[in-house]
């Protein structure tokens, strides 16, 4: 790159670290780069779809097709024991309405997903939907997954 050879040093026919100056190279080694960052890539590619949702439920199978949506979906989980969570944050029955229409006041008026394990009773997935609708949310929607081929 830009280092010099001649051999006016003081220090006769050696050249050491104090007796030429020599020049710094100062390229950047991009290989190491790259492998980290395509080590990271891959990472989050694999985390990334474990971390959507936080409330481990069993969900029923269904031959209904996927949705597609543009916005982070507000869902209302329901899981074994019949506890019930607003996004990941478990709440008390009572407050499922309380909390939906401080949610409404910002002006949310899109579709409430309601999460309910296979094992949950009926009776207390019918209760939240009935409290979603005493809110004043009228689009409600069952998630499920997808039924599986044989």
């Amino acid at each position: 790159m830009g280092m010099s050879v001649g051999s006016g040093s003081k220090g006769g026919g050696r050249r050491g670290r104090r007796g030429g100056k020599k020049a710094l190279v100062s390229d950047i080694n991009v290989t190491p780069f790259v492998d980290v960052v395509l080590v990271l890539l891959i990472i989050f590619m694999v985390a990334a779809p474990m971390m959507t949702v936080g409330v481990p439920i069993d969900l029923p199978q269904t031959q209904a097709q996927a949705m597609s949506s543009e916005n982070q979906p507000i869902t209302v989980s329901v899981n074994p024991e019949g506890e019930i969570y607003l996004q990941e944050t478990a709440i008390p029955i009572e407050e499922v309405v309380p909390k939906l229409q401080a949610i409404a006041t910002t002006g949310y008026s899109e579709r409430i997903f309601v999460r309910a394990d296979t094992a949950a009773t009926y009776g207390i997935v019918m209760q939240v939907m009935a409290r979603i609708s005493a809110a004043g949310f009228t689009n409600i929607g069952l998630v499920t997954l997808q039924e599986q081929q044989n």
